[in-house]
């Protein structure tokens, strides 16, 4: 009996130890899942904070997105408006040009058909000559008048007429600085 009631004895305290240790790792582990309970608790704290900043950040850029696609648009709009205005002067230039052109060309007939007059005049007088010496020194003289001012007439459209051509090549080269603007505003992403 004794050495039945020392072994249950023994037993007993061998339970008690053992539901102590298991008491003890119980306190652990509520204190590590209390530890994790507050760690979850932060996270997701940080998180609702995270994704408030994230929708604000993605609203701001959003926002952002529309300003830029809106100033984008105007921008190309000023600059078709601005490309229209100069393809309208440069078809303006180059029809006076062309109108310029013709009017040389025009004097440079009828400047070729006095010439010709001139020397027909010339050739009827010198047949003339020994009948019409007074009326043919006078009729010569009228006639180099004449080709004195048309060829100051000439010399005038040509200096008009290099002016044009000035201002068309101006023209182009303004043509030309919008044609590389549309290029580059064709290459920008938000565009396409």
């Amino acid at each position: 009996g004794v050495f039945l009631y020392n072994h249950l004895q023994q037993k007993v305290r061998n339970a008690e130890a053992l539901a102590q240790k298991y008491k003890q790792q119980q306190e652990a582990l509520s204190a590590q899942l209390q530890v994790v309970y507050e760690h979850r608790s932060r996270l997701e704290r940080s998180l609702q904070k995270e994704r408030g900043e994230h929708k604000k950040t993605k609203e701001d850029f959003l926002v952002y997105k529309l300003e830029a696609q809106e100033a984008l648009n105007k921008e190309k709009q000023d600059s078709m408006n601005r490309y229209g205005a100069l393809s309208s002067q440069h078809k303006i230039l180059k029809n006076q040009h062309d109108d310029v052109k013709k009017q040389l060309l025009d004097l440079q007939l009828q400047h070729n058909s006095l010439k010709l007059e001139h020397r027909k005049s010339l050739e009827s007088h010198s047949q003339k000559l020994s009948q019409l010496q007074h009326d043919r020194d006078s009729e010569v003289t009228n006639l180099q008048d004449t080709v004195f001012k048309l060829r100051e007439e000439s010399k005038l459209l040509r200096k008009a007429h290099q002016e044009v051509h000035s201002q068309l090549l101006n023209a182009q080269a303004q043509m030309e600085e919008f044609r590389q603007l549309k290029e580059a505003l064709q290459k920008m992403p938000g565009l396409r």
